[in-house]
């Protein structure tokens, strides 16, 4: 096949896209390339179903190659690539949520979309060429597919929206939104903001809509002037006996069918379920009465399961969504925009740094704060290069928080992706580091869950950090937001607070935090084709209103961050020096930074601008560290008196340390009121003696004089050290017969 190339000019910079050159063994395969990023995209779809699954099964991959950034793993041991980083987990997820609700939900063949970057410019980030190469790919796959779709990356630098900014444009920006969706539609928006007003945030997911069409438009020319090979399944041999079956299996159905739609709605409606358990019991007593009436009408066992687990689920999940949409009535008897019972501690475990307990409902959280010395914070290493991130936040999601029994895994990626968001909702309220140079730490454990904990440990990892007393700017809390709307979407409601069954078709997942001034974060996904603006506009409004609610109730707690730090957490003294001195500090090879560390038992580190931070768990031993530091680095001042000891001997004089690592030459001449023969004779090393600073001269060498210090006398009562014969002189002059040699370096 001859490779294919199509390009437009999208938002001042190229936007290119090629086929038919490499990767042909897949369904499709394209290259995306913007600015000089540029990245693979394959779609392989399974040529037949996978039988007795209930779900469609999608796989999205993200691989990130280090050779894209021109890079060789930094682990001595290791070269290749490993697990995917977080940021490619995160990619990974992105770009799922963007393409799964536009696949059919009765599609059984697996569908695999890979998407690696093969070269990144520095500017242009991968993630939005990824999410339109895979759209791009799918495009012209022939998987049974609603696209295409575009992507698109949205900033706002002094209150003017930017699109897709580079990196640079991005440090200046206060918000940082992906939006993605069709021609008419949101499906997937993924925000971190410095407290965006709700309005400001419509106006940028309008506007990132409008700026995404381009893209589109250049997928769909790539459709229209591509072969799209289609690989069907061979059609099946169907025996006659088979054909029967088919049509008792349908039979069966329908008659289950009618008893559902006459008796659900009595069980699921009779009285309000509170629980997610009552509700389990509910569905298990509908379950078990459609069974008996089966049983009543002489169908097998095996029948009667076939049907219980085909049909009970949905047609519950659709009563529902009816009964919001036309009753305004949900299983728990809530209001539409009504919150769940809220509780919130702090405090809950001793001998610790920080923790908050949050509950909504059924869904409990604990988050625990770690504070650590600045050394501590992470080092990440992906294809833009190194980085490190001082808030690191990581989410729990145990088996035992909803019931199940299950065996212990690696970190999923379902745990990656909420730890990141409840991590982008604080970040923008963390101090500088300046102010609080901590290494910060927060564990969510979900404890309970029933409607998105992620949102929990975000409430959860506020209240932990006031009580651990990091000086978090604002309290933050979040909210998932829900969505019931019947198929063609011209009926629907916004609810606030989801759990368990009202995350159905025609459902949406939209997570909003942020503080009492603006939003945070925002994480959305949906089971629908699409979001209208109508539902984004309503939805941001009722989540203010909601996140309002949860903030009074986090304030009767904890209202602002603790005064003082845990006993048990380490503290930091902060400072700055000369960068010209920190050479000094750490000595050669680190010897000097090292003996400070062994003598007082603190962390220390220095900033390359010179923000020196001395960690230690003993105030005692972190102010003496802090005193050696600022010994070593500061300027001397003639005529400045030291107690020191004598830290070497020389022929012509004696060096005394007047601060770790630094030191002043004593002249032979100077250390006596009378003629000292040898330095030897009158001290030894590591005597303690008084000297003055006399002179520091053009290369900044210090010379002393222990001359006319009275703590020095004792040292010369019984003129130790005199060489018989010689010169005394008078006042502390020099004595020119001695002082004339010439002096060596040191």
């Amino acid at each position: 096949m001859q490779e294919k190339t199509f390009s437009t000019e999208w938002l001042g910079r190229p936007l290119t896209i090629k086929t038919g050159k490499i990767a042909r063994q897949a369904n499709a395969a394209v290259t995306v390339q913007y600015g000089e990023t540029s990245v693979l995209a394959t779609v392989v779809e399974a040529k037949t179903e996978r039988e007795g699954i209930g779900f469609f099964p999608l796989m999205v991959d993200f691989e990130e190659r280090l050779y894209a950034g021109g890079i060789i793993k930094g682990s001595r041991w290791i070269k290749r690539e490993g697990r995917p980083s977080d940021e490619a987990v995160l990619t990974g997820r992105m770009i799922d949520r963007s393409i799964r609700p536009l696949f059919s939900d009765k599609a059984r063949k697996d569908v695999q979309v890979m998407i690696t970057v093969h070269s990144t410019d520095g500017k242009n980030d991968h993630d939005i060429v990824s999410l339109v190469a895979a759209s791009a790919a799918l495009s012209i796959s022939g998987v049974e597919w609603a696209g295409p779709i575009g992507g698109v990356r949205v900033g706002r630098i002094d209150g003017q929206f930017v699109f897709n900014p580079v990196y640079e444009e991005r440090e200046k920006s206060d918000l940082d939104l992906i939006v993605a969706g069709t021609e008419q539609k949101v499906i997937m928006i993924e925000a971190g903001g410095k407290e965006i007003k709700e309005d400001d945030m419509f106006e940028a997911i309008k506007a990132g809509q409008e700026a995404l069409q381009k893209a589109i438009e250049l997928i769909k020319e790539l459709k229209n002037n591509v072969d799209v090979k289609i690989i069907s399944e061979k059609e099946k041999l169907v025996s006659a006996e088979e054909m029967e079956l088919e049509k008792e299996k349908e039979a069966l159905f329908e008659i289950a069918r009618s008893w559902l739609k006459e008796n659900i709605k009595s069980i699921l409606f009779d009285k309000i379920y509170y629980t997610k358990g009552e509700r389990k019991l509910a569905i298990a007593a509908i379950k078990e009465k459609l069974d008996h009436f089966l049983f009543e009408r002489g169908i097998g066992a095996g029948h009667r399961i076939r049907a219980i687990s085909a049909l009970v689920e949905d047609m519950v999940e659709a009563e529902v969504t009816n009964a919001i949409l036309k009753e305004k009535r949900r299983v728990d008897g809530r209001a539409l925009n009504e919150i769940r019972p809220l509780t919130t501690e702090v405090g809950a475990i001793p001998h610790i740094h920080g923790s908050g307990v949050f509950t909504r409902g059924e869904t409990q959280v604990m988050s625990v704060v770690t504070l650590g010395a600045p050394g501590l914070e992470q080092h990440l290493e992906s294809i833009e290069g190194m980085a490190t991130k001082r808030y690191i936040h990581h989410y729990t999601f145990p088996p035992f928080s909803v019931g199940e029994v299950s065996p212990l895994r690696a970190t999923g990626r379902r745990e990656i992706g909420h730890g990141a968001l409840a991590e982008k909702a604080i970040v923008p309220m963390l101090p500088d580091k300046e102010e609080f140079p901590y290494t910060i730490r927060v564990v969510s454990e979900t404890l309970s869950s029933n409607g998105s904990s992620s949102m929990a440990s975000t409430c959860g990892s506020s209240l932990a950090l006031m009580d651990a007393g990091v000086p978090i700017k604002k309290a933050v809390a979040g909210i998932a937001m829900g969505l019931a709307s019947n198929e063609d979407m011209s009926e629907w409601e916004v609810l606030t607070d989801i759990q368990d069954l009202e995350d159905g078709k025609g459902g949406m997942d939209f997570k909003i935090a942020g503080t009492e001034d603006g939003i945070t974060a925002i994480q959305l996904d949906t089971k629908t084709n699409g979001l209208t603006f109508e539902i984004i506009e309503k939805t941001l409004k009722r989540g203010l209103e909601a996140r309002l609610q949860i903030l009074d109730v986090m304030k009767k707690t904890i209202e602002a961050p603790r005064p003082d730090l845990s006993p048990y957490a380490p503290r930091i003294i902060t400072f700055r020096i000369d960068p010209e001195k920190i050479r000094d500090v750490i000595g050669s090879g680190g010897k000097v930074i090292n003996k400070i560390i062994e003598a007082t038992g603190v962390a220390i580190d220095i900033d390359d601008d010179g923000l020196v931070m001395v960690t230690g768990m003993d105030p005692e031993k972190s102010k003496e560290a802090v005193e050696w530091i600022k010994n070593i680095v500061r300027k001397f001042e003639v005529g400045e008196i030291f107690t020191g000891l004598v830290a070497r001997i020389m022929d012509f004089g004696a060096f005394v340390e007047l601060a770790p690592g630094r030191d002043g030459m004593v002249h032979v001449s100077k250390l006596a009121p009378y003629r000292v023969g040898k330095p030897s004779d009158l001290l030894k090393i590591g005597d303690e003696v008084q000297v003055k600073i006399e002179e520091i001269d053009s290369m900044g060498r210090v010379n002393l004089t222990m001359l006319g210090l009275p703590a020095n006398e004792h040292l010369w009562r019984d003129q130790k050290g005199k060489q018989e014969g010689g010169f005394v002189p008078r006042g502390g002059h020099r004595d020119e017969r001695h002082g004339n040699r010439e002096r060596k370096k040191f």
